[in-house]
């Protein structure tokens, strides 16, 4: 039987075979936010035809109270959210015709390894850390949805929320 030596992956060793990112410590092109911080597209998959779903990292920072402020959603497509190394509470809203509906919102608390599919409009923003002051997670979506199809809307402070275990 023929052997063969397992060596670290590195980007020149595995540049013919495809391209990989480290989502825990991730790097590179960065969208700073209050937060969390979103790192996009850094991982690209062809599809179909001309579509590329991309495989971007978002680390959120736990802050002293889940206060919902803001929300956003996507006309066009859906969204995936891998949970990497937390479990997390999450607060979506039903699609709604860009009405703002904070009256609608609900939270949930999502384990760690867990991936949730969003459908096309529902209302969402990053989700917060239970346990770790830092969660990170890999968001799913065709490349450049934050950039062409994302519309985030700041409640009124009368509207904001927060959430409680």
């Amino acid at each position: 039987m023929r052997t063969i030596q397992a060596v670290p992956i590195s980007t020149k060793n595995f540049r013919p075979y495809g391209s990989f990112y480290n989502m825990l410590s991730p790097a590179g092109n960065c969208f700073p936010g209050e937060e969390s911080d979103f790192f996009p597209d850094p991982v690209t998959l062809s599809v179909s035809g001309r579509e590329q779903i991309a495989f971007s990292s978002l680390t959120v920072r736990k802050p002293e109270k889940m206060i919902i402020k803001k929300s956003e959603y996507h006309n066009w497509t859906g969204e995936g959210i891998l949970f990497l190394d937390d479990d997390a509470v999450m607060h979506v809203a039903p699609p709604s015709n860009k009405v703002i509906t904070p009256e609608k919102t609900e939270a949930f608390i999502v384990p760690k390894g867990t991936i949730v599919k969003l459908n096309t409009g529902v209302w969402h923003l990053s989700p917060y850390p239970l346990h770790n002051d830092v969660l990170h997670l890999m968001i799913i979506m065709p490349e450049r949805v934050y950039g062409n199809d994302c519309y985030v809307c700041n409640f009124p402070e009368e509207s904001w929320m927060e959430i409680i275990l």
